[in-house]
């Protein structure tokens, strides 16, 4: 039976590969960088060598040490903005679908409008109008993701208020503060955990477009997409400063992907073998 989970989440383990050790390279970035990230050199655009393991930039700056560093702001905008969407979002919903009625209403209409925009759309004009910083970029991204939990919370609590151990604590007296609490939301986490995990690939992404844009994480500071933005400039003639940072994005973005599956399959076994 062991083998047959292990087998069948097999994706979920690699994920879980990735993720921890992108983790641990973000930890210890400081010792396993060979340079300083923002060092510049007179030798630009070397080629990968045995001194430079993926070359230099056009400013001489290590690429490899950059994109060590560069983890370290990836997963700090990913765990924040997640954060920052789950609390107005899962807020949301519940108030929502806990009360009912005028409250639902109102609050997923607005939901409504939010989830009308492309998400990459309404993330850059949000950050435009903020100012371009990696604060602004964190914000914009958790209030764009936002919507998605909303609805996701709010339709797990229409499913658990109507079990019988609610009514049960109406009648023992519970206010809906403590049944919120101690009812409602133990029971409408795991599938908030699931898209929380897959959320963080998204946000990871949007980051490095809205750096690629120049609305997020601002030079010298090393960031995946700043290093695109910068390096398309030149990938003609030194195609590795582009090379490296797309790899870098495609190997964690797949990696909290391939993680959140394997998660949702073990938190929901009807889902195996889907």
């Amino acid at each position: 039976m062991n083998e047959r989970v292990l087998r069948e989440n097999s994706i979920g383990l690699i994920g879980l590969v990735i993720v921890v050790a992108v983790i641990v390279i973000a930890i210890l970035a400081p010792l396993l960088a060979p340079a300083d990230p923002t060092a510049q050199i007179a030798r630009r655009l070397l080629e990968p060598s045995g001194e430079h393991l993926m070359g230099t930039d056009e400013l001489g700056r290590d690429v490899f040490s950059r994109i060590l560093f560069g983890s370290r702001i990836s997963l700090y905008v990913g765990f924040v903005s997640v954060t920052i969407a789950v609390l107005l979002g899962v807020t949301t919903g519940v108030i929502a679908g806990f009360y009912g009625r005028q409250v639902d209403s109102i609050l997923m209409r607005f939901v409504d409008v939010v989830l009308a925009f492309p998400a990459l759309v309404l993330a850059i004009m949000i950050a435009g109008l903020l100012g371009p910083n990696l604060t602004n970029a964190m914000l914009a991204i958790g209030v764009v993701y936002a919507p998605a939990f909303a609805r996701v919370a709010r339709g797990s609590v229409l499913i658990v208020k109507s079990e019988p151990y609610i009514e049960a604590a109406r009648l023992l007296g519970s206010t809906n503060r403590r049944i919120i609490l101690r009812h409602v939301l133990p029971n409408i986490v795991a599938p908030l955990i699931v898209m929380s995990t897959l959320s963080l690939s998204t946000a990871i992404l949007t980051e490095a477009s809205l750096s690629f844009l120049g609305l997020g994480v601002q030079p010298p500071q090393p960031s995946w997409g700043t290093m695109l933005n910068t390096g398309r400039r030149v990938m003609e003639i030194a195609p590795w400063v582009v090379i490296f940072p797309g790899i870098a994005i495609m190997l964690v973005v797949q990696g909290f992907n391939f993680f959140g599956d394997g998660l949702r399959d073990a938190l929901d076994p009807k889902l195996r073998g889907t």
